[in-house]
């Protein structure tokens, strides 16, 4: 009997591990080995071992190396401020007011959008010439010529993080939300009782009640966010000049322009490596025991 149940639990995972090992461990294994190889589309019947010299020639491209700087620049300034703004935006939905609702549903609504949609939306904002940003900002006196958002490499970097942002605001205002409406009355109540002030409800009572969604969101959004080319793509192309390139974008240059399947390979293994070492070290960090209740 013990046997039948097996088999019949077996027989009805298999689809689900078919798919995952032909949409994911293949494409990952198959990746991992092309790294190693010399696997050009100019070239497909010279497909052959090379050792670490694609790694070699990627680490010797100024372009890579400053696409792995801007990716951690990228990373930590659009990290730092969507979790800000995010946090405080849960802190003044978890109150009622008049409209909230409505309010709820225009913060949230940048995450139900695909992201290289909001790339093309904010590229139009940001346009030198015709954009909406640049128009208000000349009305407003704030400048006297146009910026050139896109097109000047000092602006690129910081524009695509902008947009970055506003897109992924929604996420922590959502997530921390979430997780501020569990906290159960009685904490503040005795914390008030206590003598505590508003601060000192916030630091000893919210936030590490609400630290093991903290830990998750934050590790889950780093990967995502490393791993997110669609907004530079949309606005940039990584341009001008590779200012605005992180290793997504360079990865997927050398695919669609270069045809430079082994390095393009090499820069993903590179990428996986990062992640898994930030991974290790986040959780070992914040006590990974403590975020796996989330």
């Amino acid at each position: 009997m013990k046997d039948n149940v097996n088999k019949f639990i077996f027989y009805c995972l298999l689809p689900s591990l078919l798919v995952v090992s032909v949409f994911t461990f293949y494409p990952f294994f198959r990746g991992v080995g092309m790294a190693f190889q010399k696997y050009t589309l100019f070239d497909l019947t010279d497909i052959h071992f090379i050792g670490f010299d694609n790694f070699t020639l990627i680490f010797g491209q100024p372009a890579f190396l400053k696409a792995l700087s801007n990716s951690f620049f990228w990373v930590f300034i659009s990290l730092f401020l969507q979790f800000t703004i995010g946090f405080i935006l849960a802190l003044v939905l978890k109150k009622p007011f008049k409209g909230r609702g409505v309010y709820q549903g225009l913060i949230f609504y940048s995450w139900a959008m695909s992201g290289f949609l909001i790339g093309i939306i904010w590229r139009w904002l940001l346009n030198g010439q015709i954009g909406v940003i640049n128009d208000l900002l000349l009305k407003m006196g704030l400048i006297t010529e146009r910026i050139g958002f896109l097109s000047d490499p000092k602006w690129a970097l910081p524009s695509v993080i902008a947009a970055n942002v506003w897109y992924g605001v929604a996420f922590f205002a959502i997530m921390l939300l979430a997780a501020l409406q569990s906290i159960p009355a009685d904490l503040y109540e005795s914390a008030g009782i206590d003598g505590a002030n508003g601060t000192q409800k916030l630091w000893y009572v919210t936030i590490p009640y609400i630290m093991p969604t903290i830990i998750a969101t934050t590790l889950l959004r780093v990967i995502w966010i490393f791993n997110f080319p669609d907004i530079i793509y949309a606005m940039t192309n990584g341009g001008p000049a590779g200012s605005s390139h992180i290793l997504a974008t360079f990865m997927m240059d050398k695919i669609m322009f270069g045809g430079d399947y082994g390095q393009a390979a090499a820069a993903g293994v590179i990428m996986v490596i990062l992640l898994a070492m930030y991974t290790v070290f986040y959780l070992m960090a914040t006590k990974s025991e403590k975020g796996a209740d989330f």
